[in-house]
């Protein structure tokens, strides 16, 4: 009992929820602390969890007409300068390669905080006529972002993994029609595969990606009382093909400037699982991601141990199709596994002993909600499908229920000031007033402004002019 003491979350979610996430995440097995300040280990439990994000939205992008490729990690300064907006909205978290061994470099090489520039270079050689197009590439890597506020792991690292599309078109429809694709594929992701409700919509102008027309994204809101942007699908239209001069000749033998797109999503995305879904007892892993959706935990004596080890594999067989874990560890007693399991957030236990083998039984045990019941032998495979299945469907109507609850509605700036105070998420309308003023007093800001719009606008609440519905909340 003093192992399972120490080894469990020694903090309430509610209390304390930056030490709980840490202590979840880190006595998990999810990640750990690199010797580089902002910078972690991706354990082999969460990279399953990426390697099946990323296997999920490859096969659509694919199916879509997009395909895979690679491109360096080091950007020349001059190719990273050519966007004026874009070098301004990414410079202050730019790390530089300056020298190689004692010798300074003659030029300044960026490492890749996101791939336009150094993508976008290849792409005016290679775009020629309409006939190039549409051009639609993606690629799986690594980028490197110098933050200087408190990193957080998943949320906020100097490094991280991410999918990052880059798209060209001869027209602006094709273009526009691709951003609301790829965004319906980011919802999935989330919705169907994390568990997790997201709100799609358009970001305001001092929110949107620098150098695009315009954003859209995925946000959702979480029990620490802030808001998160999930993924993010920008409409670049021709800006920067015309800083890079990419032009082809259309059908007509007329010159224009191709049209283009940029999409990511990253391992920000499992932080954003653990926060939404994770308990007082540890993670909590939706089956769909889940690389062990069962373990069978065997509970004996030495007079019975043969037995029962004999049934435990047999019924593993049986159920080999949900990657089940048999914990035959003999130096850990049955309480302790269960309590490590729980940690670690495997979907279902199923535990047999002499009194379910007497009575060809199993007890199994639900990681969502903590509830037993004993199900028989010839039952069981079926039953555990059910039984995951059920699991997903009540994690995300748990996570659609606590964003509903702390979703307030307000048309007063009196009632503005309450929700803030009390870390709601915040549905009001805005007229497109200063966003920066709306930060610095209230610390909230401006998440989206949602596609499912009402027919009729109403006040701003700031300045009392026609707006538009949004959702603003504290964020990370």
């Amino acid at each position: 009992m003093k192992k399972e003491k120490l080894q469990g979350i020694t903090v309430k979610k509610k209390d304390n929820f930056s030490e709980w996430y840490t202590q979840v995440i880190s006595k998990s097995e999810l990640a750990d602390y690199s010797i580089v300040s902002g910078c972690y280990v991706l354990r082999p439990s969460s990279y399953f969890i990426w390697e099946r994000v990323r296997d999920f939205f490859d096969k659509k992008i694919k199916k879509s007409g997009v395909k895979n490729a690679y491109f360096p990690l080091l950007i020349p300064e001059q190719l990273f300068n050519k966007e004026k907006q874009h070098v301004e909205g990414f410079n202050p978290e730019v790390a530089w390669v300056t020298k190689t061994g004692d010798t300074d470099l003659k030029e300044k090489l960026a490492i890749r905080p996101t791939s336009e520039t150094i993508m976008y270079y290849s792409y005016k050689k290679w775009i020629r006529s309409h006939n190039d197009l549409p051009l639609r590439l993606n690629q799986w890597c690594n980028v490197v972002r110098w933050e200087f506020k408190h990193p957080i792991p998943f949320l906020r690292s100097r490094e991280f993994l991410w999918q990052e599309g880059h798209t060209a078109f001869a027209n602006n429809k094709d273009a526009e029609k691709e951003v609301k694709e790829i965004l319906s594929y980011y919802k999935q992701v989330f919705e169907d595969l994390y568990a997790i409700p997201v709100i799609e919509g358009k970001k305001s102008e001092g929110e949107k990606f620098a150098g695009a027309d315009y954003t859209l994204s995925v946000e959702t809101f979480l029990p620490s009382g802030k808001a998160i942007q999930g993924a993010t699908s920008h409409f670049l239209g021709q800006n920067f093909s015309k800083a890079f001069d990419i032009n082809f000749t259309d059908k007509s033998g007329d010159k224009d400037h191709v049209w283009q797109n940029s999409w990511g999503l990253s391992t920000r995305t499992i932080g954003i699982m653990v926060m939404m879904h994770a308990d007082d007892y540890g993670l909590v892993l939706p089956p769909k991601v889940a690389e062990n959706k069962v373990v069978i935990v065997p509970i004996y004596s030495k007079e019975n141990k043969d037995k029962i080890m004999k049934k435990a594999i047999e019924l593993k067989t049986k159920l080999n199709k949900f990657d089940v874990l048999l914990d035959d560890r003999e130096n850990y007693s049955p309480g302790w596994k269960f309590h490590e399991w729980e940690l670690k957030g495997i979907p279902v236990r199923i535990e047999i002993g002499p009194k379910d083998l007497a009575k060809k039984q199993v007890v199994l045990f639900r990681r969502d909600n903590h509830k037993k019941e004993n199900v028989g032998f010839v039952n069981l495979q079926k039953k555990v499908e059910v039984v995951l299945e059920d699991i997903q469907n009540n994690l995300f109507k748990k996570a659609q229920d606590f964003i509903k609850k702390n979703t307030v509605e307000v048309k007063t700036l009196k009632d503005f000031e309450k929700a803030t105070k009390e870390n709601k998420l915040i549905k009001t309308y805005w007229c497109g007033c200063d966003e920066d003023k709306i930060k610095d007093e209230y610390g909230v800001k401006i998440l989206t402004i949602p596609f499912d719009q009402p027919k009729k606008k109403n006040k701003c609440i700031f300045t009392g002019k026609e707006g538009n519905l949004v959702y603003m909340a504290k964020s990370y």
